[in-house]
């Protein structure tokens, strides 16, 4: 049977792609925020924790509260500009284009690499039934299995990939709740071992642990980043990033907790399962932890078809806007499926993990950090551009106890940021600061290919001095500022928006 034509994606009036349909509500919406949170980090974190001692509960203590103002900030920010993008549209509106850029460049980088990251752990939960022995070969093989279920599960469209994600979220709660609640029965203080086993200062153990933690909340964003696929995104995005982000904080300090306590520390920094060896020693061996690896698979598999989707969604919005390559804003399907976003981000995630299995051994732990920091850097334009709103937009529109509200949240989360950043080490702040600087070059190329870099005219007889060719006023349609109205205003470029995604 010959498959029926696809149905060409549909045009603005002005050529640009039309915005996606909004397939997703609450619950969906929700389950995107716990599901990309909750993955494989949580079920890998108490090993890679295991270094710094029990010292790293406090870390991530301190985390929480700044995921938590990283919540309240997005919910608020997605309030004021509900549409798809997340960071990078509100570093655009704040801070002007080349903010907007260099976020979606960031966390586009977070997203792929992410995905690498929680797939290497998704890995080691695997190997619990099939290649025990940890061969490096089969491990690649697994993890790239891995990466392109989700991803094909994308490409047949969002209201599959939303109730896709809702059964995984439901699936993988049960057993993290059980060692939430009645793991916490079996703790042997014993286990424990140094309170700071670093052998750094307590400033210093917590603050690489931070860093390490931090991973374990990123995608609290995710409702954000896809706003515009949300149904009533002014009320439902906040209550999702919001609500999301509480249950999994319950959930992953006390889980743990009960995991540190119930596994010794020395076998606990070797482990590949944390969570099976955890209910392996509550329960005297037998089937438990094999249901605890099931969990953590069907988890694993949840968050990577959220995160496959927030790698396509958010060049998908700037490339609308003309600040990434065209290619991404392309949509197939009745839903409007963006092909190529899913595509080449899931062959990204697929090369880094390749290439991290055979030259780090460490794997997990290294991915993390470079996720962590190239995340952190959209969380903090984000906090930066709601005290910018706050500060210079709003202060007369809100209240005095309003407005000191919002700005102190707004201002923990972009102390929390660059606290994050300092914890991530020198040497993964090098590798993260090299693949932001990657993007220069491609904004470069965008800007010639909008005609906005002109050509050199003569001032005067024997000189020339470089001179900027100005869009006209205003411009729509395929030119530099998809999907959006263009206007010269005082010397500078204003944006206008024509709608919301």
């Amino acid at each position: 049977m010959s498959a029926p034509p696809r149905r060409a994606e549909a045009a603005d009036d002005d050529g640009a792609p039309a915005a996606p349909k909004a397939a997703l509500g609450l619950p969906a919406a929700s389950a995107l925020v716990i599901g990309s949170i909750i993955g494989t980090g949580v079920f890998a974190l108490p090993s890679a924790l295991a270094p710094y001692g029990p010292i790293s509960l406090v870390a991530f203590v301190v985390v929480t509260l700044g995921a938590l103002a990283l919540a309240v900030t997005f919910g608020a920010l997605s309030k004021r500009v509900p549409a798809s993008g997340g960071p990078y549209v509100y570093a655009r509106e704040a801070f002007g284009e080349f903010a907007g850029f260099l976020n979606a460049w960031s966390y586009w980088i977070t997203a792929w690499a992410g995905n690498a990251a929680i797939v290497v752990a998704w890995v080691g939960y695997v190997e619990v039934f099939v290649n025990t022995a940890h061969r490096t070969g089969f491990s690649v093989l697994i993890a790239l299995i891995g990466l392109w279920i989700p991803a094909a599960i994308n490409l047949t469209g969002v209201r599959n990939t939303g109730a896709f994600q809702v059964i995984t979220t439901v699936l993988k709660f049960v057993p993290l709740v059980f060692m939430a609640t009645v793991g916490l029965l079996f703790i042997d203080p014993d286990n424990f071992g140094a309170f700071n086993a670093s052998g750094r200062s307590a400033l210093g153990a917590i603050s690489a642990a931070a860093a390490i933690a931090l991973f374990s909340y990123l995608g609290l964003e995710a409702a954000s980043v896809v706003a515009g696929r949300v149904r009533e995104p002014g009320r439902n995005v906040p209550r999702a990033t919001v609500y999301g982000t509480l249950v999994c904080a319950v959930i992953y300090i006390l889980g743990t907790l009960a995991v540190f306590g119930t596994v010794s520390h020395g076998e606990l920094g070797a482990s590949t399962a944390p969570f099976t060896d955890a209910a392996n020693n509550i329960f005297g061996g037998g089937r438990a932890g094999d249901a605890v690896a099931v969990a953590a698979i069907v988890s694993g598999i949840g968050a990577l078809n959220g995160w496959t989707m927030l790698c396509a969604e958010m060049p998908y919005a700037a490339a609308r806007d003309g600040l990434f390559p065209q290619a991404f804003a392309k949509l197939r399907g009745e839903s409007g499926v963006p092909v190529f976003g899913i595509v080449a981000s899931t062959l990204l995630a697929s090369l880094i993990t390749v290439f991290s299995y055979t030259r780090f051994e460490d794997v997990f732990t290294k991915i993390v950090l470079l996720s962590v920091l190239t995340a952190v850097i959209p969380y903090l334009f984000s906090a930066a551009a709601q005290l910018y709103w706050l500060l210079v937009r709003g202060r007369e529109s809100l209240k005095p106890r309003q407005l000191a509200r919002d700005v102190t949240v707004a201002a923990l989360a972009m102390a929390f940021s660059y606290w994050s950043i300092q914890g991530s080490g020198y040497q993964t702040v090098y590798y993260g600061l090299f693949v932001l600087l990657l993007g220069l070059p491609v904004y470069i190329w965008l800007k010639r290919d909008r005609g906005e870099y002109g050509e050199t005219v003569p001032a005067q007889p024997g000189a020339t001095v470089p001179q900027a060719r100005a869009p006209e006023t205003p411009t729509t349609g395929k030119g530099s500022s998809r999907g959006k109205r263009r206007y010269r205003t005082g010397g500078s470029l204003k944006y206008t928006p024509r709608h919301h995604d």
